[in-house]
């Protein structure tokens, strides 16, 4: 696959993500801890994130959504602020 191809998939993926969670750019950006700026450039196509951390991204939003409709709470770790 070519690099152009990629990058067109990873685009529409991304975009799919976000979408499907109701969120513009900048609350998506927030949510996931990138910043707004690197997200523009992924999704307009012209820098190829990682492919890793399309993963990641996929991965975390299904445990999300997967805790969210599982009525499944994390402990915060307050203790790493101090």
């Amino acid at each position: 696959m070519e690099k152009h191809e990629q990058i067109e998939m990873q685009m529409a993926e991304l975009k799919k993500i976000r979408e499907d969670m109701g969120l513009n750019r900048t609350e998506f950006s927030h949510y996931i801890g990138i910043p707004l700026r690197t997200l523009e450039e992924w999704e307009a196509g012209r820098r190829k994130m990682p492919d890793y951390v399309l993963r990641l991204i996929v991965y975390y939003t299904r445990m999300e959504k997967y805790r969210y409709e599982n009525g499944i709470e994390i402990e915060e770790d307050t203790d790493a602020e101090e």
